[in-house]
């Protein structure tokens, strides 16, 4: 579903809360913490981009570790479920006129790493790394365009490949709106980047619980949804 942007009094062009940079920058946090929450603390495992999961399931075949083969494709069936249930939510939440579907995702996830949050170190970790795939899924899924250009919150390769696209573009064609796409994604980058930063450090220090650092992340997105009524 294409949404087509609203115009403010001025008639100019309103961009959609959920495109807003501060939204996207806010979830790429939100995306970095949580790669760095897993590694660390559930198995070692990255939950938002499946590609690494995907290789260490391949390894671990390869090696006849079909045990630890099928720990890997835990997160990997997680996070193409995410995206089936985004799907749906999309389909159900867009006829309903007082609440967005992008809302209701950011409340799923604020319920969902609430819970994850109690769940202490001792419990297997694939019962974690499932349910954290599963948001990073649908995060990824909801939110894919910022100041209108399209980029992963819980991700970098995507994003890394377009900055530099859009550098090359301002470099040797002097396209200005390319040296703005490379500035977007570069602060999206260096927020994911400090995420994992953050992640790593609260980790180590505060344990399992430190994953609600990332409800007070989302509470504030949500926030800004519910000013903006848009």
């Amino acid at each position: 579903m294409i949404e087509k942007s609203k115009k403010d009094s001025k008639g100019i062009n309103k961009i959609p809360s959920h495109e807003l940079f501060l939204v996207g920058g806010l979830l790429a946090v939100v995306g970095g913490f949580l790669d760095a929450y897993t590694y660390i603390l559930r198995g070692q495992v990255f939950a938002n981009a499946q590609t690494g999961n995907v290789v260490l399931l391949a390894i671990n075949i390869a090696k006849g570790a079909f045990y630890q083969a099928g720990f890997y494709l835990i997160p990997i069936s997680a996070f193409a479920l995410g995206v089936y249930i985004t799907e749906i939510i999309k389909s159900k939440f867009t006829k309903i006129a007082f609440i967005k579907w992008e809302h209701f995702v950011i409340l799923i996830e604020i319920v969902l790493l609430l819970t994850v949050g109690f769940i202490p170190k001792s419990v297997p970790p694939g019962i974690v790394n499932v349910t954290v795939s599963f948001i990073c899924s649908i995060q990824v899924n909801s939110f894919r365009k910022i100041s209108g250009i399209t980029y992963a919150s819980t991700m970098c390769t995507g994003n890394l490949r377009s900055c530099f696209e859009n550098l090359y573009k301002y470099t040797h064609c002097r396209n200005k709106q390319a040296l703005l796409s490379c500035l977007k994604y570069m602060g999206i980058i260096l927020l994911f980047i400090s995420g994992a930063c953050i992640g790593a450090v609260l980790s180590k220090s505060i344990g399992c619980h430190c994953i609600w650092f990332c409800d007070i992340i989302l509470i504030v997105v949500f926030l800004i949804f519910t000013i903006r009524q848009d």
